[in-house]
């Protein structure tokens, strides 16, 4: 038996413009829906321009509670249109303490469950430590009227324990909700093989877990808005590579978007595929756990 289920990842160019920006989204869901997604994936900090070049305390305010004005408009949609959206809001969990947190809205309209960001970046214009608290809720799929997601976000997918934990509670498919680019001063060689690392690293999270794997990431230049206080000097921005794509259980490529444009990108994705290609590649039988106690380690000196 196939069970096939239409996907849609929305990669979009941001603004200052936040309330056009949340339009935009509901705008892009709209349309996936009309064309027949179920299952409906928004990038990394959908609703602004990826703040965190600099540290800078006013962009605090962007933050929101869970449930909030986003997850409550985007709830309201996912009913109407009787899909499941998985959306990335920058979370205020109380005075001083936030997350940067993957919801999944269900087809009732319900919050399905959410995951906060575990891995978070800090480096030279991702400077996400200022702004996010590690998550505290683990690896734990999201169960969903169309199955159990196994949501991620951006800097996460670089981590194979992330993508297996997730398997091994059972996520049928990995989402990576993304703000990935190049800095423009990186030549094209260079550029190519960060994209390509990207790309390879999630794939074989694919693999290596035989389940599909589905990565938004946002496309366009964004310019670094300058320092807060001198802390950094304004750096060349970002430009946000796109790329997103939907790979299949076998890392083969389902769909694949533009590294310019902003673009919904559909593919169908055979969650039955992930068990025959877990039969004849049994990775899971082999793993030999008895043997993996350095894997809590930082690292091994002997």
């Amino acid at each position: 038996m196939t069970t096939t289920l239409k996907t849609a990842l929305i990669q979009q160019n941001k603004s200052t413009d936040l309330d056009k920006n949340f339009s935009d989204s509901l705008n892009a869901i709209r349309q996936a829906a009309d064309a027949g997604a179920r299952l409906i994936v928004l990038q990394e900090l959908h609703r602004s321009l990826y703040f965190c070049q600099q540290q800078d305390v006013d962009a605090f305010d962007l933050a929101e509670s869970i449930p909030g004005p986003s997850t409550d408009a985007l709830g309201e949609l996912a009913k109407s249109l009787n899909v499941v959206i998985v959306a990335s809001i920058f979370e205020k969990r109380a005075a001083g303490l936030y997350h940067n947190t993957a919801v999944v809205l269900d087809s009732d309209g319900s919050i399905a469950g959410k995951y906060r960001k575990m891995h978070i970046p800090d480096d030279p214009g991702f400077y996400e430590k200022f702004y996010f608290t590690p998550g505290d809720m683990g690896f734990t799929p999201i169960k969903t009227s169309v199955g159990k997601l196994g949501v991620l976000v951006c800097w996460d997918q670089w981590f194979p324990e992330a993508a297996r934990l997730m398997a091994l509670a059972g996520a049928e498919v990995l989402i990576y909700p993304t703000a990935i680019g190049w800095d423009p001063r990186d030549d094209d060689a260079e550029q190519r093989r960060q994209l390509d690392a990207w790309v390879i690293s999630q794939r074989a999270h694919a693999v290596a877990n035989g389940v599909p794997v589905l990565s938004c990431n946002r496309v366009g230049h964004e310019a670094d808005p300058g320092p807060s206080g001198e802390i950094h000097k304004a750096g060349p921005g970002i430009d946000f590579w796109g790329h997103s794509f939907i790979a299949g259980p076998q890392g083969e490529f389902l769909a694949v978007a533009s590294e310019d444009k902003e673009e919904i990108l559909y593919a169908d994705v055979d969650l039955n595929h992930g068990e025959n290609v877990r039969r004849i590649w049994p990775f899971m039988r082999d793993r030999r756990i008895d043997h993996y106690q350095d894997l809590l380690k930082i690292y091994r000196d002997d």
